[in-house]
């Protein structure tokens, strides 16, 4: 099937979306296997098997349009959640919206983004995945340079020219003691 995109994730999804569409008595006679749908159901039933073929032709027929999830995004493209974090937050893997999910178990409901399948395939077609991992190994070894001459220049002490601290007198707290003031104020303001 050419909407799972190679992915036994994605398959899954594909193959809940099919059975969430059917009646429940129909769901057991529906299997599903590398991709490949099968419905047996008795010969006395025969009118329901008709309903269920055209359900899952309706089904199936809008299916490559179906909105691609982090998990199967991750699987199709081979990257890890992080990379996908990066990549949506850069705008390189484009978000084609968001869901909203409350799982079982869990207070709060859950929002990710979703991709759209032929932008997933257009990532995947042109390699886009390998030359992103090779920009960011040349941004974090660039990166890493600039930190340790940063962190070279502190240990050494020329991080640039240290100021005096400006004391405060315990007796006037608008006094300020700083070097070379006594002979300024000898001197005047305008000399």
């Amino acid at each position: 099937m050419a909407a799972a995109m190679g992915s036994s994730v994605r398959f899954k999804g594909i193959d809940r979306e099919v059975r969430l569409r059917l009646p429940f008595p129909v769901r057991a006679y529906l299997a599903s296997d590398a991709a490949v749908f099968t419905l047996r159901m008795p010969d006395d039933q025969e009118g329901a098997f008709q309903a269920a073929c055209e359900t899952i032709e309706t089904v199936l027929s809008g299916i490559d349009t179906l909105p691609v999830l982090p998990s199967e995004a991750e699987e199709i493209l081979t990257i890890l959640p992080r990379e996908r974090l990066k990549w949506t937050k850069d705008g390189r893997l484009l978000s084609a919206g968001t869901k909203t999910v409350k799982m079982r178990g869990r207070a709060k409901a859950v929002t990710f983004h979703v991709h759209d399948p032929r932008h997933i395939e257009d990532v995947l077609d042109r390699d886009m995945p390998t030359a992103w991992r090779e920009a960011d190994a040349a941004e974090t070894a660039e990166n890493r340079r600039k930190g340790a001459g940063k962190a070279a220049l502190t240990r050494s002490g020329k991080s640039g020219p240290k100021l005096p601290t400006a004391r405060r007198s315990k007796r006037d707290p608008e006094a300020v003691d700083l070097a070379g003031w006594r002979e300024f104020d000898a001197e005047g303001f305008l000399r």
